[in-house]
């Protein structure tokens, strides 16, 4: 076999390793299917007293299945044999008369996860790399392969539908508090608690009598209408069929999805005739490239330091030391830093949960007032505020200090990269590293090159972006970037519609029934107004600003970040009215201007292919998802 190595041991126990041939993660195609039948013959024939299941891979136990197989089906008969194919395989597994167990260490998903829900017992190695999940609906699908069926049966009706229409992951001690698995325990006990199970071979675990009446088909009506309606608030039906077919499959087929005619909507065949599959599976292909980049440089970071503890430089030093890394966070005083470091409690507390994690975390972010981890650092951010005065001092005291092999790097939103760099002796050090706000939660970060920045500092940025789980775009210094250039034309169409009496929340609506995830005008409250003004003056040259926006900037009232803009901000949320009925033609006076101002980023060569223009779009902007990107969109008529 290419693709498994079967071994057995004196005391019957054989171990199944899946080690994907030519691949540095293993997935699951047809090929491998059928390879993985050609096991189970074997062990047909001679069969074992009991079966690991695990990777010999250290990048994970499997991704999923072959995503690109999915863009080779061309018909009906195509899309019923991926689904046929991985169905009756796991439905074999979990049918053998001996104990079956999986070994999960590093991600385990879709597919993957499927293939450990047909086994037993399943054993998760609690370290930060295990995540488990069933991600499906975010490619436009469902898992087709028994996830449906046999994920309720663990975990009961309503957590195992939080998982199908969210597609979130889940650590391994997560996942053993919910009863996804068995087990979760350290690598270094991974193999005799293995063994120790299958030898003393407990029951399949069952669920509570509360959680099992969860199952009961008419349970599962209400069950599902209920979930439906949150579906409904975040995810229409004729954007995202994925869920509602997710929802139709758990309600009516007890999640066997070769039971459902191809004609109906929450079919496998019509999913993938649907655009929004083909366009998820393109966003998930982009998401990938991004994550490529930075991977052939092997620059490491151990210590960032942080200049700047506001909302942005305090929220980029925590996720630092979220993601393991020693941070010293500057500014002027304590006091300045304290509600940076109030706020990256309550990440810890929120993304790790284990209260010795937490610990450590914390352990990880210090303040430093005085910058004294300017000279150990190997990654340095400035993200002071957006003046180029401040910034030129900024860097030529941080180059006197800083390491020679140390990156400096910018967070600047507006100031060219080669304006900042006319302070350091060596302007080729200089890279930006731009994040989004609210960075817990955007995943994309522009890596800027300006006209003197080096290519290996350029690369180095990029591999430290994925060193802390992010996605890295290489954009040309220009005004706005990439990614605020998109945004000042959409914003300010918005706005200009305000303006002419159009309520925000009817622009909004606007947007959101375009497929946008927010609105434009509670995007501008979000992002604030007086960032949205002056990337405003950067990128509209004379134009002048719209006269609200000119006036509440003026009172201060700069949106969510101070309680009040466009609208009122309680706990976090505006307040908006009915949105009433949206003005024919308003939907595309918005997204023209994205569209035109995306050809022209391409055209003036601020990234190098019209990909990146989405997924920058996209992972940035929130631009609809399912329309696969503006140019995409543009292209598609």
């Amino acid at each position: 076999m290419r693709h498994f190595t079967l071994e057995r041991d004196a005391d019957g126990l054989a171990q199944l390793v899946f080690d994907k041939a030519d691949a540095t993660v293993n997935t699951l195609s047809q090929e491998v299917l059928g390879e993985f039948n050609e096991a189970l013959d074997l062990l047909e024939r001679e069969p074992p007293k009991s079966l690991v299941i695990r990777s010999g891979k250290a990048t994970g136990f499997i991704a999923g299945a072959d995503v690109d197989e999915f863009g080779t089906v061309r018909d009906e008969a195509g899309a019923l044999a991926i689904v046929r194919g991985g169905w009756e395989t796991f439905e074999r597994l979990a049918r053998v008369r001996y104990p079956t167990l999986a070994v999960i260490r590093g991600f385990c998903l879709g597919g993957g996860l499927e293939l450990a829900l047909a086994c037993r017992y399943r054993v998760a190695i609690d370290e930060p790399s295990t995540r488990l999940g069933l991600p499906e609906v975010m490619l436009g699908i469902v898992p087709a392969w028994g996830g449906i069926k046999r994920l309720p049966h663990l975990v009961g009706g309503p957590a195992a539908l939080d998982l199908l229409l969210t597609g979130k992951t889940l650590d391994a001690r997560r996942a053993k508090k919910l009863g996804v698995v068995d087990l979760a325990v350290p690598v270094r006990v991974m193999e005799n608690t293995a063994r120790g199970m299958l030898k003393t071979a407990p029951a399949a675990r069952s669920l509570s009598l509360p959680l099992s009446l969860t199952l009961n088909p008419l349970a599962r009506k209400v069950i599902a209408s209920q979930a439906e309606k949150e579906v409904a608030k975040r995810a229409r039906r004729e954007h995202y069929p994925a869920p509602y077919a997710i929802l139709e499959l758990f309600r009516k087929y007890d999640g066997n999805a070769l039971a459902v005619p191809a004609s109906d909507p929450a079919s496998v065949p019509a999913l993938l005739r649907s655009p929004t599959a083909a366009n998820l599976l393109r966003v998930f292909k982009l998401q990938e490239r991004l994550k490529s980049l930075g991977k052939e440089d092997g620059f490491k970071a151990k210590h960032v330091h942080v200049v700047g503890a506001g909302t942005m430089g305090g929220d980029i030093a925590a996720w630092c030391a979220l993601r393991g890394l020693t941070v010293t966070l500057q500014d002027q005083s304590a006091e300045r830093i304290a509600p940076a470091m109030q706020r990256a409690g309550k990440l810890f507390a929120d993304r790790l949960r284990d209260p010795r994690r937490v610990r450590d975390a914390h352990d990880r972010l210090i303040p430093d007032v005085a910058g004294d981890g300017i000279a150990r650092a190997d990654v340095i951010v400035e993200a002071i505020f957006e003046n180029l005065d401040a910034k030129r001092n900024l860097f030529a005291a941080i180059e006197k200090k800083a390491r020679a092999q140390a990156v400096l790097a910018t967070n600047t939103s507006s100031i060219p990269l080669e304006d900042i760099a006319l302070a350091l002796t060596d302007p080729a050090r200089l890279v930006g590293i731009h994040f989004f706000n609210p960075v817990a939660r955007m995943m994309l970060v522009e890596v800027v090159a300006g006209a003197r920045t080096r290519e290996a500092i350029a690369a180095q940025a990029a591999a430290f972006v994925r060193q802390i789980d992010k996605l890295p775009l290489p954009v040309k210094s220009a005004p706005g970037f990439l990614v605020n250039r998109l945004l000042a034309p959409y914003l300010m169409a918005a706005m200009r519609a305000v303006e002419e009496g159009i309520a925000p929340a009817t622009v909004d609506a606007a947007a959101v029934a375009f497929g946008m995830p927010m609105g434009p005008i509670e995007l501008a409250d979000t992002v604030g107004l007086d960032i949205c003004m002056d990337v405003g003056k950067l990128l509209g040259g004379t134009a002048t600003a719209p006269p609200r926006l000119q006036a509440l900037v003026d009172a201060r009232h700069l949106g969510k970040k101070t309680g009040r803009g466009y609208y009122e901000w309680v706990d976090g949320k505006p307040k908006k009215p009915p949105a009433g009925i949206v003005p024919p033609g308003l939907t595309e006076r918005l997204v023209d201007p994205f569209v035109v101002e995306a050809r022209a980023a391409l055209a003036d060569g601020i990234v190098t292919d019209a990909d990146l223009v989405d997924a920058g779009a996209i992972f940035a902007t929130g631009f609809a998802p399912f329309r696969g990107g503006p140019l995409h969109y543009a292209a598609a008529g």
